[in-house]
């Protein structure tokens, strides 16, 4: 096999993988009371942290994590509308 027939055949594996590849990750849903892998709750941790967020604040606990979830729940939805 020459060289650009092994491209063309890796190219066109390429293409027959990549849509299942996003059918598999659109069929994961969110389920917030499934038991999370480490890895996730550290990846949940730096969203709510990006949502501003911050743990150490006590004072306005519970306003700010009301907060915070509520535009982690927006950006997952706006991901998820985006993905589909």
């Amino acid at each position: 096999m020459n060289i650009l027939s092994r491209i063309a055949a890796g190219a066109l594996l390429g293409t027959l993988l990549v849509p299942a590849v996003f059918a598999q990750t659109a069929a994961q849903t969110y389920d917030p009371s499934a038991p999370k892998t480490r890895a996730e709750v550290k990846a949940d941790l730096a969203a709510w942290r990006a949502a501003g967020y911050d743990p150490l604040d006590w004072i306005n606990y519970p306003a700010n994590a009301q907060q915070a979830s509520k535009i982690v729940a927006a950006r997952r939805a706006q991901s998820a509308a985006s993905v589909q």
